[in-house]
Order: C-alpha cells, then structure tokens, then sequence
C-alpha cells in the first residue's frame, strides 16, 4: 500500500501496552465529546446569568462544533506531517486553557469566542487520537477491539456529559462545567508525554493548506448563521439567500484550492475508495439526525416536565448503557453478519426509537413515554458507530491515517452542527405557529406549544437517519466491506 515505507511505526515503547495507548487517547476523546453535550443541561442558567437571548444561545453549542468540524480536516492532516504524538499534546494545551477561559467568561460574547477556541482544541486532539489507535493496532482483531471501545467513549461521552453537566450545575454552578477539564487535561498530557508513541508520514512535504481551512470553516459558520436567522428573516429572503450564495461559493472555492494545491488540506483521491466515501456521507446524516437530539431531550425534560439539572442529567443515564450494549454487540456481530449490515440493523433501531418520541405530550411521563424512545436509538447507535468507524478507517495506508480520521470526524460535527441548526429552526417554527394568534398565552399553552416543535424536530432527526440508511445500502456494496474486521485491506486510496 502507498505510503507504508514512508510512515514512521507506531509501536509502543517497550514495556508499554497499546492497551495503556488506547486509555489514554480515549480519555482525551472522552473529554472531548463530553464538553460538546455537557453545556447542554447548563444552557437555561448561562441565559439566565449572561442575559442570553434564544437566538444567540445554541451559538454555545454551535460555535465549538463548528470550529472543531472546520478545522478537523487541518488537525488530521498536520498530525500526518508533524507527528501524531506532538498536534495531539499541543490540542490538550488549547483544549484546557480554554476550558479555563470559557469559566471566566465574563459575558455571552467572550463565552462564545472562548468555545470555539475549545473546539479548535478539539480539532487537533481527535483525529490524532483516531489516527494513534488505527496505526498502533494493526487491522483484524485487536483493532475491532479498540474501535468497540473508542466508540463506546466517543459516544457515550455525550450521555455522561449531560449527567456530569446536571451535577455540577445544581451544586456547584454552571463554569464548572468547564473547570472539570482542566485536571482531566493535565493528567492526560503527562500520562502521553511519557507512554503514547509518535509516527508521522517521514517524506510529506512540511507544509499547511491554510486557505482550504479558513475557506471550508467560513463557509460551514455562514451556512449555519443562515439556516439560523431563516426563521426571523424568511427563507425566501434576500439576507438568507444572500448567506447561502456566500457559503456555497466558500465552499466551491475550497474544492477548486483543493484541486490545485500540491500540499492539498483534503486529497480528493482518497473518496475514491468506496468505504471512505460511503462512511463519511452516511455519518453525516446520521449525526445530523442524533446529535440535536440530545438538545430537544434535554428541553424537553427540563422545560415540560420541569426536572431539576442533576435529574435531568440522570436521566440520561439509560442512554449511556444503551450505548455500551450496542457496541458491545457490534463487535460480535460485524464479524458474523458484516460490517454493512449492522449499521443497517442499529439505524432502523434508531429511527424507530426517534418516531417513539412523537407520543410525547405536556403531562408525559418519563417512563412510559421518553424512556422507550432513549433505548431503542441508543443501543442502536452503538450498532451503528462501531462499524461505520471500522468502514471509514480500514484499508488506509499509514500516511494517510490523519486524514481519514479527521474527514470521519468533521462528518459528525458538521452533520451535528447543521442538524442541530435546520432542526433547531424547523422547531421554532413550529412552536411559534402554535402560539400565533394567543394573546396571553398561558405555560399549558407554551408547554404544548414547545411540544409541537419538539415533534417536528424529532420527525426530521428521524428522516435524516432513514436516509443515511437509505445512502449506505446505495453507496456501498457487501464486497467493499467484507474484509472490515477481519484484518484485510478494504479499499485503496489511491
């Protein structure tokens, strides 16, 4: 394969277990994808605090999602050129300072500069972590493993967030949420100084695609700016169409720099492969669809039923255990019925688990009504995150293990990202349709109101899955996979 003579090895220092690798690059993405979900039950009290208005408040969840999905691509590519080992300690470094800064945040504006600064952090720490897993565990085996557990971390990092958020918030008060990295971020980056190995592709030109970076984040941000100011301007208007005009030209901009840079930040080739092509649409859709459903839950369960931050965040607890039985399964399972299949199986798990959620209603109850749901799409997401991981990063030559990690991962936080932003919208839509026309509307009338809306996002989180259900059995077909997971190359690159 290109690239294995050129790519310096990954192999742990003697006396060190990958094993010991593996925990701690998985507490760093633990850490990583925990403060993406963790502000989330904390959202009523910074608006409270910093006198945030509706429209600016999902810019907290959106502007460190949106830097770390734009620059992941940059992040991939520089652990490729400069060491794995070394963008992934310089991440932790940004990631903690500004976890402190984000605590001191003296008003709305800093907190929102501040996270997206957190998110470039995390920009730089996950493809690189991705990357140090996938060229220290040789494919077969070992890697479905330690793919098994970096999905469980990667996703059930999102349920412990809104648990850990909920705890700090009622006892301590919300910069906790921010403080709680600064420890976890010093222990990690001693711990890997000493034990995690560096590798690095020897022979790449030492180089930067900068202007692909800013072009493909600028045109992300403005994108999402639109979809968000659609509900007060019009879709139809001349400030939406106007924004979406300028993104798509930032975005076809990056694609034309692409093609003619000789140090590109995205070698187009590599979506040559149908498994890197495939893995990375689907998962676009499907983080689409699940990642704002955390968001709409947790209003949901604070704002309708009135739970308190600590039960809301324990409620969430199911979530978390759905998700390591799902991956745990899909290790089993991907060998036996195919790394296509799976997904496929924990997908229409999901989707029937998201329509669940249209039962709810103002007087529902937790039990009956959210908890069904909250299973059904958590233990079919980890159905589904462990082999669409294993689809997008096997068969990849070694100097090439940054990129594909950092493509796999921008997929989820863009696909978050936008989700969250057209599902948001739709949402709001739909509740302000519902109280037009009340004069004084009473909480019964906006509790149902708020309902209304939750349904509609709900019903789009669902169909965004059913089509990159739908994109997968298109776009890949059993023989491109029948290798994944069983220690042969899938697909080339190049």
């Amino acid at each position: 394969m290109v690239g294995e003579a050129s790519t310096q090895a990954s192999t742990p220092e003697r006396g060190v277990s990958p094993w010991l690798v593996l925990v701690l690059v998985c507490m760093a993405q633990f850490m990583v994808i925990l403060d993406a979900t963790i502000v989330n039950v904390a959202l009523p009290s910074i608006q409270k605090d910093l006198k945030m208005s509706e429209a600016s408040l999902q810019w907290i969840v959106n502007a460190y999602a949106l830097l770390f999905g734009g620059f992941l691509l940059l992040g991939g590519r520089a652990g490729d050129l400069l060491g794995r080992k070394r963008v992934f300690l310089v991440g932790i470094v940004i990631f903690t300072i500004a976890s402190l800064l984000n605590g001191l945040a003296p008003s709305s504006e800093f907190l929102i500069i501040f996270r997206g600064v957190q998110g470039l952090g995390a920009a730089l720490i996950a493809p690189a972590a991705l990357s140090i897993i996938t060229t220290t565990f040789a494919e077969g085996a070992e890697r479905t493993k330690a793919m098994g557990v970096w999905a469980a971390i990667a996703v059930g990092g999102s349920a412990v967030g809104l648990v850990l958020g909920g705890i700090l918030v009622e006892t301590l008060s919300w910069p906790w949420i921010f403080y709680v990295n600064i420890p976890v971020g010093i222990a990690v980056f001693m711990a890997a100084l000493r034990f995690v190995p560096e590798s690095r592709d020897e022979d790449a030109h030492k180089s930067f695609d900068l202007a692909g970076a800013v072009t493909v984040t600028a045109g992300l941000i403005i994108l999402v700016y639109a979809i968000v100011k659609a509900q007060q301007k019009g879709w139809g208007s001349a400030h939406t169409l106007g924004l979406g005009a300028l993104s798509f030209a930032l975005l076809a901009a990056f694609v034309v720099i692409e093609r003619r840079s000789a140090e590109p930040l995205v070698r187009l080739s590599i979506f040559r492969a149908p498994t890197i092509r495939s893995a990375n649409v689907v998962m676009l859709f499907v983080a689409s669809g699940i990642f704002a459903m955390f968001f709409f839950n947790t209003l949901y369960i604070q704002r309708v039923l009135g739970f308190s931050p600590i039960q809301a965040g324990l409620a969430f607890l199911p979530f978390t255990v759905g998700i390591i039985i799902g991956a745990g399964l899909a290790q089993r399972f991907v060998p036996r019925l195919g790394a296509r299949e799976v997904p496929l199986i924990g997908m229409a798990m999901a989707v029937a688990g998201l329509l669940l959620y249209l039962r709810l209603q103002p007087d529902g109850s937790y039990v009956t009504d959210l908890l069904p749901g909250m299973i059904l799409v958590s233990i079919g997401m980890g159905l589904t995150f462990v082999p669409i991981t294993l689809i997008a990063t096997s068969g990849i030559p070694p100097d090439d293990a940054g990129l594909a990690s950092g493509l796999f991962n921008t997929s989820q936080q863009i696909g978050g990202a936008l989700g969250l932003a057209i599902l948001s919208t739709l949402s709001a839509s739909a509740t302000a349709s519902t109280l037009k026309g009340v004069s004084k509307p009473t909480s019964a009338d906006v509790s149902q109101a708020l309902v209304d809306g939750f349904h509609v996002a709900f019903l789009g989180s669902a169909i965004f899955v059913v089509v990159g259900a739908l994109l997968l059995v298109l776009m890949l077909g059993r023989s491109d996979v029948v290798a994944v997971g069983e220690g042969q190359p899938a697909a080339e690159t190049t």
